[in-house]
């Protein structure tokens, strides 16, 4: 099949395809035109590829993963370095939500301090608002 069929029955688009073939993840023959041709199996190969990126992991990681994967979901075999690999990438994502959340924590806490403290401003504030915005000079 075509480029074009293929992003029909996957709903990729074709720059999409084009990517992860430059990325090393699909491997279209090419006809005597010189038009890429897909086999019956990229159709499976790309569902895995999307699982796999919505799973937050980039093509490099797929790239390593895709020899290791069957079926839709897609299921993985534990191929050498895999589960090394996977669990590193989920080190990494809960460092990084730890990092969020003591981000959360400081801004929140920096709003509470704030709404707390009354302003030295309130009164030229006050005074700019009831003068459409001029201040006495």
């Amino acid at each position: 099949m075509l480029i074009g069929e293929l992003s029909r029955r996957t709903r990729v688009n074709a720059h999409q395809l084009r990517y992860y073939e430059a990325q090393g993840l699909l491997e279209p023959g090419r006809g005597a035109n010189g038009y890429r041709e897909y086999g019956s199996d990229a159709v499976m190969t790309v569902t895995q590829i999307r699982k796999l990126l919505d799973a937050g992991l980039s093509t490099e990681e797929i790239a390593v993963l895709l020899p290791c994967a069957s079926g839709e979901a897609p299921e993985l075999e534990p191929c050498p370095d895999l589960l090394d690999m996977l669990r590193a990438r989920l080190r990494g994502l809960d460092d990084h939500i730890d990092m969020l959340v003591r981000t959360r924590r400081t801004l929140r806490e920096y709003i509470e301090v704030t709404e707390r403290r009354e302003s030295p401003y309130a009164e030229e504030c006050d005074a700019a608002d009831a003068s459409g915005g001029a201040t006495a000079a």
